[in-house]
């Protein structure tokens, strides 16, 4: 089963999700919008997070850092 959930949508309309699918890869989906032909990317995690900095790598980010909100452990 793939599971996917919305990372961000710009404004232009590109949208990015983070997808595990059925063998349990994780990747991030990339889907352009219509005007810039709509192709569709992806990307393994550690390129994208280490490409640009943008609102998309930001929401990862953030996501990832919201794991530990519910679970401080203190070493």
């Amino acid at each position: 089963m793939t599971k996917a959930r919305k990372l961000y949508s710009s404004p232009n309309g590109d949208r990015w999700y983070l997808i595990r699918d059925a063998s349990g890869a994780v990747f991030v989906r990339h889907e352009a919008n219509s005007a810039s032909g709509g192709n569709i990317a992806h990307v393994e995690i550690g390129t994208f997070l280490s490409s640009r900095r943008g609102p998309g790598q930001e929401e990862l980010l953030r996501l990832i850092g919201s794991l530990l909100d519910n679970d401080i452990a203190h070493p």
